[in-house]
């Protein structure tokens, strides 16, 4: 397994930005340096990070955060847990989590036409949330017929399965959440 650690994020979505740092930061008005709520497009990583000076984000903006030169970030500070998002980068998650697993569709569904077995009594795919033994049994035994395509095709194949889409989304948050041990999604 990767360690999370060594998982570095090219790219960024904004969450919140706040230009004059936390509302509880007690340092004087010109100590505060403005900060940006952000999670990692690869990697599902919620980041803190500090704009470059004169740089206001918007949520929504992606940024550059990666080796190179940057535009609008100055530096990362690091990791935040997911308790410690603003009220607005808590409700814009779901929202930028959903864009992103629709624009990278091909990867989850490589997920679902490959996830094998953690040990002999429980499977990846059965950690999706809304899945449980008869689905993962109809998804392994409908992609060995021919692997699936898209989260529509895995809904028109296998019957009165949930949104796979939505379900992947629920997954993510649960593991940002810290709710489960096993990790599919956020840091690989």
């Amino acid at each position: 397994m990767v360690q999370i650690s060594q998982v570095k994020e090219e790219y960024a979505v904004v969450l919140d930005f706040l230009p004059n740092g936390y509302p509880f930061d007690t340092r004087p008005m010109h100590k505060k340096t403005p900060i940006a709520q952000a999670i990692g497009k690869s990697h599902f990583i919620l980041l803190e990070l500090v704009p470059k000076k004169g740089n206001f984000l918007q949520p929504f903006q992606e940024v550059y955060m990666g080796e190179g030169k940057r535009e609008e970030i100055h530096h990362i500070v690091g990791r935040i847990p997911i308790n410690k998002l603003t009220h607005t980068a808590q409700a814009e998650l779901e929202i930028v989590i959903k864009e992103l697993v629709s624009k990278n569709e091909s990867r989850f569904i490589e997920f679902f036409n490959r996830a094998g077995p953690i040990n002999t009594r429980r499977h990846q795919i059965e950690l999706i949330p809304g899945i449980g033994k008869k689905h993962m049994w109809e998804i392994i035994e409908k992609r060995e017929e021919k692997p699936f395509e898209s989260f529509q095709d895995i809904k028109n194949r296998v019957k009165l399965m949930p949104d796979p889409e939505q379900a992947v989304v629920k997954r993510i948050l649960m593991e940002l959440r810290g709710e489960d041990k096993h990790i599919l999604f956020v840091g690989h």
